[in-house]
């Protein structure tokens, strides 16, 4: 009796498929329902970010970064270009400003991570997920319109600090924020970490080892997820983060459910920071005087890095003396972490990849610059 043949099927997920988060190609190869090799195929939203930066001037190139990057991490974007423009020019920040500027990035950071968890939920079937995290991150939404005017884009940070102080009231609203919201992070809890469906659909699935990461050059909540205790707030300390007390949640399992838990445990240590950072907020201006908006950069060149809600976002500048920066090359940590699909999904089912991509939380935009 002949024996059956099989042959391996590419198949293409996406770039319009609703669980790639935008428009990213996956180029799967299966043999039946088994991941032989998958290759992502990005270029679908190319940008020329970095070019467009060295068309414009340090102050213009805030708004620049704000919203042609990591659109889930804007005000993290702001800080990226702005420390490496600060530190080249050596322009010195109020202390006030910098707790304010550490206090809106871990904000951003938990919009950023209720979003991931949102739509992680749908991507799994867990829609309530979804309906609570859009509860509490409209509630971010509301403190981030109160002072910078806007809910998604902001602008807030400027060279020497940022743009204006903060309303009568809103450090109040804040804080009893970060208290309801400790409260409502344990509900997540009991929703999803003991959930018997979501552990199948996660434990054990798309296992990155400490040494894939490191070869990888992984970093976030994906390299500590496998063991990496990498953090720039604490590695490389800015603004006020070396003045606050926080823990780097890390975990050695390397699966999906381990990049889950390390978000959710840094969520909790993001409403640390945001309430030490309000009782320690001292008084003073909130913007260096003299900078003027037209900063002349002096010629050199800086690397700078920030940890933004998807890990160490680099900024290397040079500049040739002007208002324009010379050459801008963006670190984006979504496409570092998005090389390490290949690896993460062989051998599992079509099923899965939904899981393991979302465990990633990628951004296209920090992807395609």
């Amino acid at each position: 009796m002949p024996s059956l043949r099989t042959e391996e099927l590419i198949l293409n997920m996406g770039p319009q498929h609703p669980s790639t988060h935008g428009v990213l190609r996956l180029l799967v190869t299966l043999d039946g329902e088994n991941i032989v090799e998958v290759q992502p195929d990005i270029g679908y939203l190319h940008s020329s970010v970095e070019k467009m930066m060295e068309h414009r001037n340090y102050t213009q190139n805030i708004a620049l970064a704000d919203r042609g990057m990591d659109y889930l991490a804007a005000l993290v974007n702001e800080m990226a270009i702005l420390r490496a423009a600060e530190t080249l020019a050596d322009v010195p920040v109020p202390e006030r400003a910098r707790y304010l500027r550490t206090i809106f990035m871990e904000l951003q950071r938990l919009a950023s991570h209720l979003l991931w968890l949102g739509t992680y939920g749908i991507d799994l079937g867990a829609f309530t997920a979804f309906l609570w995290c859009m509860r509490e991150r409209e509630l971010i939404m509301d403190l981030f319109e109160a002072v910078t005017g806007g809910r998604l884009h902001h602008v807030y940070f400027r060279l020497g600090g940022v743009n204006e102080d903060l309303p009568p009231g809103w450090t109040d609203r804040c804080r009893e924020f970060c208290h309801y919201f400790l409260n409502r992070l344990d509900e997540y809890h009991k929703l999803l970490t003991g959930n018997p469906i979501w552990k199948v659909r996660t434990q054990g699935v798309g296992v990155l080892t400490r040494e894939q990461a490191i070869a990888f050059g992984a970093c976030g909540p994906v390299a500590r997820a496998s063991g990496l205790a990498w953090d720039v707030r604490k590695s490389h300390p800015y603004e006020a983060y070396d003045r606050v007390e926080f823990q780097v949640p890390v975990y050695t399992e390397g699966d999906c459910y381990a990049r889950y838990l390390v978000r959710m445990d840094e969520m909790r240590e993001a409403t640390r920071i945001i309430l030490q950072c309000l009782d320690q907020l001292p008084e003073g201006e909130v913007r260096a005087p003299r900078v003027p908006l037209n900063l002349k950069v002096p010629p050199g060149e800086v690397y700078t890095r920030v940890e933004s809600p998807r890990g160490d976002l680099g900024i290397h500048l040079v500049s040739t003396g002007g208002e324009f920066p010379w050459r801008v090359k963006i670190r984006a940590p979504s496409f570092v972490n998005l090389h390490a699909l290949t690896e993460l999904m062989r051998g599992w089912k079509v099923a899965d990849i939904v899981a393991i991509l979302g465990s990633i939380d990628i951004v296209l935009a920090d992807v395609d610059r």
